[in-house]
């Protein structure tokens, strides 16, 4: 299931058909505008690709992480791997040097934005801290109270911003995308989806570009917000699409155009985002959790790097040659978990069917998912490649589908999505991930390549 649905289905009944109710009733709450407009669409110096790619200082290796949703079990999963790539190294010209520093891009969604905002904000001193402050935070407690709180039922403050107001005071402390920018950090794509049009949308600045808007002063938890903000249980996360910037748009959806007739998926996409120029009908944007058009934070960077004009054009724009090795880590916190429905003959009921129904097509999308990006990562590294300089594509699963030890895939399969979990789980949790990575094949491989260069 999507973030927070476990803290959704673990609700009384009762109460799910309360605020069923009074969302279909149509009670009054808006959300408020905290994004502000520009006059140009010049993006040098803000939280943007192109000036990530200016600044970025890359070597051989293009290293791209990928968090999944899932609540804290994603959160906790996506820490762990950070963890382990702190502590693993390779020698690069004679000295010591950390796997964690190569990582140029984590892309996220739901659960697993947390832990990407976290290290985005903070860079190794989160290693300190976030376990305590977040990994073993109970935040559904406080956030279940505000839900079913009769005194804010019939106020204009929506559900979502007073989670916002939660996030911002006791996880971001007013944090905003200005105090993103850190000289070698990874550029950090958050990533959402839009509810009206289901537009695949990223927390950079190219993208905001599309709404006139500038990035740097927008919060930091109104994007994780955002990113885990899923419909029913809270109201959509609002930006204004601003008509400041006249006639200028990006051009990435007028350069993708003809690409675009032998991909229908990228036709989509740009249709989608050329929808932003309509001022007149789009004056607002309803953001919702980006699971919901990708739960495993990766179609993103395909879109990116799709938009842009492929590997070639990609990394032409910031090297003369591509790096000799293209790695991503996907990072799943995706469940199997077990069910009885099929020991009796009681008909499910309505939170059981709908938790069975998304969740079919949830692993079924991101089946499709790995597929296409795997497949895509190997014809990129052909491409790419020359007589004298080769490119090697290394995908990198993270996933409880690789436990063998079948007591453990059992225990972990039963952590709900939530963000309220026990100190085992949490441990568990980020061991395993830690012990995933290490073990993976794939990156054993790697880190030979690596050492032998």
């Amino acid at each position: 299931m999507l973030d927070c649905s476990g803290t959704f289905l673990r609700l009384p009944r009762a109460l799910v058909f309360l605020l069923l109710f009074l969302t279909a009733a149509g009670c009054a709450s808006y959300g408020e505008v905290q994004n502000t407009a520009i006059d140009d669409t010049n993006t040098a110096g803000g939280y943007s690709l192109m000036d990530w790619r200016e600044t970025h200082d890359r070597g051989d290796v293009t290293l791209v992480l990928t968090f999944s949703g899932g609540g804290t079990r994603a959160a906790a999963m996506a820490y762990g791997v950070l963890e382990e790539l702190r502590d693993t190294t390779f020698q690069k010209n004679g000295k010591s040097r950390r796997i964690l520093d190569e990582v140029d891009l984590i892309s996220s969604v739901s659960g697993g934005s947390f832990t990407a905002a976290f290290y985005g904000l903070h860079g190794d001193s989160m290693f300190d801290f976030f376990e305590d402050e977040f990994l073993h935070l109970d935040m559904d407690t406080p956030l279940t109270r505000s839900l079913v709180n009769p005194l804010h039922w019939f106020t204009g403050k929506g559900r979502t911003e007073r989670t916002i107001d939660y996030y911002q005071k006791n996880l971001f402390h007013d944090a905003t995308y200005a105090d993103m920018i850190k000289p070698g950090r990874p550029l950090i794509v958050i990533n959402t989806s839009d509810l009206a049009y289901g537009v695949r949308f990223s927390f950079i600045q190219e993208y905001f570009d599309f709404l006139c808007s500038d990035l740097t002063d927008f919060p930091v938890a109104r994007a994780t917000a955002a990113s885990s903000a899923v419909p029913i249980l809270f109201n959509p996360v609002v930006v204004r699409n601003y008509d400041t910037c006249g006639d200028l748009v990006t051009a990435w959806p007028e350069d993708a155009a003809e690409r675009a007739r032998q991909d229908p998926e990228l036709e989509m996409l740009r249709k989608g985002l050329k929808s932003y120029a309509d001022k007149s009908q789009r004056k607002y944007i309803h953001f919702v959790d980006g699971g919901i058009t990708d739960n495993m934070g990766m179609r993103a960077v395909y879109d990116v790097i799709s938009l842009g004009g492929g590997p070639h054009r990609f990394f032409k724009k910031e090297r003369t040659r591509a790096p000799r090795h293209m790695v991503l880590v996907s990072v799943n916190a995706s469940t199997n978990p077990v069910t009885d429905m099929d020991g009796t003959n009681k008909q499910p009921s309505i939170t059981e069917s709908v938790s069975a129904m998304a969740g079919v097509q949830l692993h079924r999308y991101n089946t499709a998912t790995l597929e296409l990006v795997k497949n895509r990562m190997d014809v990129w590294a052909k491409a790419l490649s020359t007589p004298d300089h080769e490119v090697k594509a290394h995908f990198i699963q993270v996933t409880f589908e690789d436990i063998d030890e079948p007591k453990l895939k059992l225990f972990l399969n039963k952590i709900p999505t939530s963000f309220k979990l026990t100190d085992e789980q949490v441990d568990t949790l980020v061991d395993t991930s830690r012990k995933l990575l290490r073990e993976n094949a794939v990156f054993q491989k790697l880190l030979s390549d690596l050492n032998e260069q």
